[in-house]
């Protein structure tokens, strides 16, 4: 028995086992039903473009201090913005696919049972029909990986994801002659990631030091401002059998932040030339293929792109393959927690190494010891502080492949803990050793509530 998608109108096939019917058709129809759900009312995408304007006018140049303030309050707005603009899009797409959906039926009707056809591992026929909607709902999540992997930005992954799936909408009559459907789309999205970078030639440089603020002894740290985090559960949600050799690493492995620093640092061309062949283990051919060059061109590339990356990586690892939290991080992570709860300065410190380091992308702060960390948070912790920030909660979460947590603070004064920012751990030696602390706007990326 077939049922309706509560977003887009498509059928459900029920499998006719146990348990609740399903509601949606895909993973992505369910998460644009819970962007909706969780979606403020009352901020129309008019008054934030009018509030926008209004801050620009106001915008101060001088004094740098205020400026830097202005431009950061700003960055919330402009991604709400983005976020209206792209679920706009999402839904004209949604409606535009229904239609299509509609007139496909219609044609199936008349063509007999074998006019349509469900998308099978190799070639797509009759792609207008149900084909090329099963076809993206396959490979949504782990090209959106693939894409984040490329970029270092959870937002930009989205977006330019979609714009790889509107690309192949519009090839979509030439799938019936294609071979291997899901390197096709590999190929599009790589190349839509590869124009995205021709515009903007991003690559991390250190961080600059901050007037007034002591940041440590240690070597400034790269800086990105566009690095995101990135849900762990949107990562493909089965393990991929390891005898395909060209799926193995679309799970979960490479996502860690210190590998995304490292291999941003690599030009486009050797960044995808990398990711494509040892990441998502594509040959060497299938390699040269989908960045449209030769086979020694894309060798080369990768060569070169191995020779920097293994310059850039720290510590002793090599491989960077998933490695699941030990009982002791878990447990650290748990410590952590209660600690900051309680404001409890000096417990908190004892789980940090002394050579720690913290960055807050986009911001320009960073820390690379315990001492120079702490002399900052310290009075926005203590109870006793004029500078105090509030009371905190967190939610344990997990981000790149790696434990993180999600920060709410209650300001003095006040009764709600509202969102206030992801930490995302790394771990050596029973101790945190890098804490990498990002902004709240992508909590309802990973599911969780502005507030509580």
């Amino acid at each position: 028995m077939a049922g309706k998608c509560q977003t887009c109108g498509g059928p459900i096939q029920d499998g006719g086992g146990p348990g609740r019917a399903a509601s949606y058709c895909s993973q992505a129809c369910r998460q644009r039903a819970y962007r909706e759900r969780q979606r403020p009312a009352g901020v129309p995408a008019g008054e934030l473009v009018s509030d926008l304007g209004e801050r620009l006018r106001r915008l101060r140049l001088e004094p740098a201090v205020a400026f830097h303030a202005d431009v950061e309050a700003l960055s919330t707005r402009f991604s709400r913005l983005r976020r209206l603009a792209r679920e706009a899009r999402e839904a004209r797409e949604v409606r535009e696919a229904r239609e299509e959906r509609v007139e496909g039926v219609e044609r199936a009707g008349s063509f007999g049972a074998e006019g349509a056809e469900i998308v099978t591992p190799g070639r797509v026929t009759n792609p207008r029909d149900g084909g090329f909607d099963a076809l993206v709902e396959t490979h949504r999540r782990e090209l959106r990986a693939h894409c984040y992997r490329l970029l270092g930005s959870y937002d930009e992954a989205e977006d330019l994801t979609q714009e790889a799936f509107l690309r192949a909408w519009r090839a979509r009559d030439t799938l019936e002659d294609v071979d291997n459907p899901r390197a096709w789309l590999y190929k599009i999205a790589t190349r839509v990631c590869l124009d995205f970078l021709r515009r903007h030639n991003r690559r991390p440089t250190p961080y600059e030091p901050v007037p007034g603020m002591d940041s440590g002894g240690g070597p400034p740290p790269p800086s990105l401002p566009w690095l995101q985090p990135f849900p762990d559960d949107q990562l493909p949600e089965s393990p991929v059998p390891r005898s395909a050799p060209d799926e193995e690493a679309v799970a979960g492995e490479t996502l860690e932040l210190v590998f995304l620093t490292a291999i941003q640092r690599l030009p486009p061309r050797q960044r995808a030339a990398v990711i494509l062949r040892d990441v998502a283990g594509w040959s060497a051919a299938e390699t040269a293929d989908l960045l449209g060059t030769g086979p020694a061109s894309a060798n080369s590339a990768v060569q070169r792109g191995r020779t920097a990356l293994r310059k850039a990586l720290p510590g002793p690892r090599e491989d960077w393959s998933a490695r699941p939290p030990s009982a002791d991080d878990l447990a650290l992570l748990r410590r952590y927690m209660e600690v900051a709860g309680r404001a409890d300065i000096d417990a908190m410190v004892e789980l940090v190494r002394e050579d720690a380091v913290l960055t807050m992308p986009p911001n320009p702060f960073w820390f690379t010891s315990r001492d120079a960390l702490f002399a900052f948070v310290r009075p926005n912790l203590d109870p006793a502080s004029p500078m105090f920030a509030g009371h905190w909660r967190h939610l344990p979460v997990r981000a790149n492949g790696q434990l993180a947590v999600a920060g709410y603070l209650r300001r003095p004064g006040t009764s709600v803990f509202r969102a206030q920012l992801i930490d995302v751990l790394r771990i050596e030696e029973e101790r945190i050793a890098q804490i990498t602390t990002f902004e709240p706007h992508l909590f309802e990326a990973f599911g969780l509530p502005m507030t509580l």
